[in-house]
């Protein structure tokens, strides 16, 4: 605690300002707790950027550690990029405080004589990652903490290729960041490096989202009912006018929702992957009958979508099922055209669905794996320029489509769900019953995810010492099936547990254990990178006969992965 004590005492010297002076003062009079957590570590500037609670201390987010990893990026930038005059971008959602951090930021930029441009206003993160290489930046900075709650706030770090930043440079500004004492931080902002864009750089986003984001000419887009909702984020401002641009006119956009709020105040949490979240448009599709409802995060690069099932009720898809049929349908596409010669491929990660393998190879292209995270999804288009990028997703609701974004980009992939939709409904189908004729062709895949939060200092212990269990005494069998790898992402080596051989793993160290068994069920264990959570991916999997067939199969699938749970001990 003493440590903790002098740390906090720093922060009431000169080199912070009187505000958070004073906030420093209120933890130390009365506060112990917020005062331990807000100082025990330092806010981690990790490989894509950081993301944690708003206030003062050094394991939060606030003037000072966003200075500082400003400061460290400025002096990578410096010594990395050949340019005369260095260049970032910065965008920034709904959050407390994104946009005077985001002015924060800049000022620091600016100090260090890299030129800015700053969003006017609130943007999609996806519009970052586009604008990086429109305005031939060579980095990116997106304020966001996705869907955390409404306390948290973040710091993304793109390169020039639009990517999340991986190695070598992830590490490379990790180090200049660490390096760094606070009171070297230069917040005197040159105003003349520092630019407003806007309009512009919308209109070139939106053209090349339905560009990328449309199937056909032919689709009758008028005839689909869609209900949308941007929980009040970001996506208010790019998808409706995306959606109108493409065509789309039946367009109901929950009201409640619509206006940008940081508190986030209709919804527990502004997370598309739960059900709960997307209530108000789903209530308004059954109100209206609706064919599709579309649900974005706070900074617009993730989407839940949800259709009507055999019975005709609203179903919200998970990440896996979205990205399997919107993959069919881009491959699909590109057979149409005559595109596909083997210079393809499709990207996903080790913890989605292996699903999209399968559907993948049906067109004889290829699908690359990487650690999860879209920035792996980036880097492939950047490791292999001699192959065209069709599209690549993971299971947490993310989806990109082509190679003009270089991370999720929600806006684009609502386009490409509602085309899917609006094609399927004008031949006598639907969203659903495509991803049920995929189940027949291969199989029916079920997948379910579920998160264990544990908080603060011993949290993080807990969250170690489960992972360690697993790898020092792994499962010998799940649910009956024999286990037949593990694989240890950390170590990079996959054990076979059966035959005693040992492969490698071509991939950078994660910390991530995979469990397959015999039959092709897969439990996956990932301590999460931005939160106090360990996630748990469960994948079952059987043959479909029929679609007549698929409420029994599911609930059975359903039945299975609680089992494990059970088993597990995880509920």
């Amino acid at each position: 605690m003493s440590e903790i004590l002098d740390k906090a005492k720093h922060w009431l010297t000169a080199t912070f300002d009187s505000e958070t002076q004073k906030e420093v003062q209120d933890l130390l009079n009365s506060n112990p707790k917020d005062l331990e957590d807000s100082f025990y570590k330092d806010m981690e500037f990790g490989t894509g950027g950081m993301r944690g609670t708003m206030g003062a201390g050094t394991n939060r987010i606030n003037k000072y550690t966003l200075g500082r990893a400003t400061q460290g990026l400025s002096n990578y930038i410096i010594e990395n990029v050949t340019k005369d005059q260095k260049s970032v971008v910065i965008a920034y959602d709904c959050r407390h405080n994104s946009k005077k951090f985001a002015k924060i930021v800049a000022d620091v930029l600016s100090a260090n004589q890299i030129k800015v441009y700053v969003f006017e206003n609130l943007r999609p993160t996806p519009e970052l990652s586009f604008a990086v290489r429109h305005l031939n930046c060579d980095a990116g900075i997106v304020l966001t903490a996705s869907h955390n709650p409404p306390e948290y706030n973040g710091y993304k770090v793109y390169w020039a290729d639009g990517g999340q930043i991986v190695p070598p440079h992830d590490n490379g500004i990790i180090n200049k960041v660490n390096e760094l004492d606070f009171s070297e931080i230069n917040f005197n902002a040159n105003e003349d490096l520092i630019e407003e864009i806007g309009k512009n750089v919308d209109d070139a986003f939106i053209e090349a989202s339905v560009k990328n984001g449309s199937l056909a000419e032919n689709i009758d887009r008028k005839n689909l009912k869609i209900v949308f909702t941007s929980l009040h984020g970001t996506s208010i401002v790019s998808i409706p006018d995306a959606l109108a641009k493409a065509g789309y006119t039946d367009v109901h956009i929950v009201e409640e929702q619509k206006t940008p709020d940081g508190d986030f105040p209709t919804v527990k949490s502004p997370n598309p992957e739960e059900p709960e979240a997307l209530q108000m448009a789903t209530n308004l599709a059954n109100k209206i009958g609706a064919d599709i409802v579309i649900g974005t995060d706070p900074d617009c690069d993730r989407l839940g979508v949800a259709v009507r099932d055999l019975d005709g009720n609203m179903k919200l898809m998970n990440g896996n099922q979205t990205m399997v049929v919107m993959t069919e349908f881009l491959l699909k596409k590109w057979k149409q055209e005559g595109k596909i010669n083997g210079k393809q491929f499709i990207g996903s990660t080790i913890v989605s669905t292996e699903l999209v393998n399968n559907v993948a190879a049906n067109y004889g292209v290829d699908t690359k794996i990487g650690l999860t995270g879209f920035k792996w999804i980036a880097k492939m288009v950047r490791d292999f320029p001699e192959l065209d990028f069709i599209g690549g997703g993971e299971e947490s609701f993310g989806y990109m489509v082509g190679d003009f974004v270089r991370d999720k980009d929600a806006v684009t992939a609502t386009l490409l769900a509602c085309e899917v939709a609006a094609y399927a409904k004008q031949n006598g189908s639907s969203f659903y019953k495509e991803l049920l004729k995929i189940y027949t062709k291969n199989a029916f895949y079920k997948e379910h995810l579920i998160s264990i939060t544990k908080k603060g200092m011993d949290g993080a212990a807990k969250i170690q010492k489960m992972m360690s269990d697993m790898r020092v005494n792994p499962l010998k069998n799940i649910d009956g099936e024999k286990v037949k790898t593990l694989s240890d992402y950390q170590e990079s080596v996959e054990y076979n547990l059966i035959s005693g051989e040992n492969k490698n793993i071509d991939l950078p160290k994660s910390n991530v254990l995979i469990y397959q068994t015999e039959n092709g069920t897969r439990v996956a264990a990932r301590p999460s990178g931005t939160e106090p959570k360990i996630k748990f991916y469960f994948s079952v999997n059987t043959s479909l006969e029929s679609i007549e067939n698929a409420r029994k199969t599911e609930a059975e699938l359903d039945a299975k992965i609680q089992r494990i749970i059970k088993e597990m001990n995880l509920n």
